[in-house]
């Protein structure tokens, strides 16, 4: 199977290796999962 170039899956999380939601602001390349669990340790608050 090849790897993909664009789309949804062609980005894959760099903590738990789930392909889909990632962000890759600020080279973060996170899932929204992880993001959430780890998101107070990096200095990330939540607002609402």
């Amino acid at each position: 199977m090849s790897k993909r170039k664009f789309g949804k899956g062609a980005h894959i999380c760099k903590r738990c290796g789930r392909p889909g939601p990632v962000y890759q602001c600020y080279g973060l390349n996170l899932c929204r999962r992880c993001f959430r669990e780890i998101a107070s340790k990096m200095g990330f608050k939540k607002y609402s």
